[in-house]
């Protein structure tokens, strides 16, 4: 199975991005845009491993408390353009956290600097314009493991377990 964690976007998000995808389409921007249901925010990407199992009880370790994501910005990684976060100290600890707990359990991950950010087009092609999404703003009250299988039009994931953030 290839596998991530993952923060799912809230419906207000996720609208935010779609404009700002429609947005850069009709200002000529062409490539792979992300679907709606793809929308999400990677904290750690496992790639491929036989057993969810382990993976979600390393997850069910990582404690936290709900959190806000706000989106912040637009940039480029080559042709894969994204939407940006602004900076979030808890974000950046739960994902410290969930990293040491794939770690501690010998679950490989890929361990590049994280850097938040939401895919938006994957090759991409224009110039990008000096456009932002609207900076709306979530609560984070669960983290999800999710599941990645090519579909015949494309990326389907799917949750296959979650972590609920605690209230105090």
């Amino acid at each position: 199975m290839r596998l991530f964690i993952a923060i799912n976007l809230s419906d207000a998000m996720k609208d935010s991005l779609i404009s700002m995808q429609n947005a850069l389409y009709d200002r000529g921007v062409r490539g792979n845009y992300t679907p709606e249901e793809n929308l999400h925010l990677t904290l750690a990407f496992i790639r491929e491993y036989p057993d969810a199992e382990p993976v979600l009880d390393a997850l069910s370790a990582v404690l936290f408390r709900p959190f806000e994501l706000r989106l912040e910005g637009m940039g480029r990684f080559g042709d894969l353009w994204w939407a940006g976060m602004r900076d979030s100290v808890p974000l950046a600890a739960v994902v410290r956290r969930i990293r040491r707990a794939l770690a501690e359990n010998n679950i490989p991950f890929d361990k590049k600097r994280f850097s938040p950010h939401i895919t938006l087009i994957r090759k991409a092609s224009g110039d990008m314009p000096g456009l932002a999404p609207e900076p709306v703003s979530m609560t984070v009250e669960t983290i999800s493991l999710m599941r990645s299988d090519r579909g015949r039009n494309g990326m389907i994931y799917t949750e296959i377990g979650t972590v609920e953030g605690e209230d105090t």
